[in-house]
């Protein structure tokens, strides 16, 4: 082989090496942006939920299969990515509702802590829609938000919305994270997400909007109106995860 030829397969080789090292930069970028987070570089976590013992099993069978009902699986939903070091702020804060005195229990029982789901663990509020708001006492990032309404059955709560505001009587700077009041019978807006079946897993709500920047705001405020066992309303357990906003 001349020089001349060895000198340019040696050049060839050389910008081949150097692109290709680029390219493999660029992947290797790519992939660690992903398991951190994104562009804060900040690895995720699972978020960590203890959930209560099953009180039933097995797919209900009053309730018929429909386009607004997410389809019903016993197998563990899938983990919900987070930052670490998220806390449930919502435990023992205060609690208030439309229904100022409910008809079985009490509105402590919303964030007291206790998920069991059996007689002497949930507040029963009055027929149609009514709601219970959480005072996070600080305005918070609010990640995810998990609730149990009921679960000593498989039941369906209807108009489920869940709202986030820094003001506590909810007419300014209100967010909606979670609508499945397809047919706006609550007059809130017609929403998107889909109506499911309570069971001991509650609902788990990912609160972070499009950019999976989580919503801000000191109160939570969760609306229902009756489920397809009764017309009532009842919550065992509510949990917000997040952090002190910065």
């Amino acid at each position: 082989m001349s020089q001349s030829l060895r000198m340019g397969v040696v050049g060839w080789g050389g910008l081949f090496a150097v692109v290709w090292g680029v390219v493999i930069g660029w992947a290797g970028r790519g992939t660690l942006g992903a398991e951190s987070g994104g562009g804060s570089g900040e690895q995720l976590v699972p978020l960590e939920i203890k959930l209560p013992r099953p009180l039933f099993q097995g797919t209900p069978k009053h309730i018929k299969p429909a386009p607004t009902l997410e389809k019903y699986t016993d197998k563990p939903r899938p983990p919900l990515m987070v930052p670490p070091g998220l806390k449930n702020l919502a435990l023992k804060k205060k609690v208030t509702s439309s229904d100022s005195e409910p008809i079985v229990g009490e509105l402590a029982m919303v964030t007291d802590g206790d998920k069991e789901g059996s007689d002497g663990s949930f507040v029963e509020l009055g027929p149609g829609k009514q709601w219970v708001q959480i005072d996070l006492e600080t305005q918070a990032e609010i990640f995810a938000i998990q609730l149990w309404h009921y679960h000593a059955e498989g039941r369906v709560y209807q108009d489920v919305v869940i709202q986030v505001s820094d003001d506590p009587e909810f007419k300014t700077g209100v967010v909606t994270v979670f609508n499945n009041d397809f047919d706006n019978s609550s007059g809130m807006g017609v929403g998107k997400d889909l109506e499911y079946i309570e069971d001991y897993r509650g609902k788990l709500i990912d609160a972070r909007d499009e950019k999976g920047r989580p919503v801000r705001g000191r109160y939570v405020r969760l609306y229902s109106n009756g489920n397809t066992s009764n017309d009532l309303n009842h919550y065992v357990e509510v949990e917000v995860y997040g952090k002190p906003a910065s």
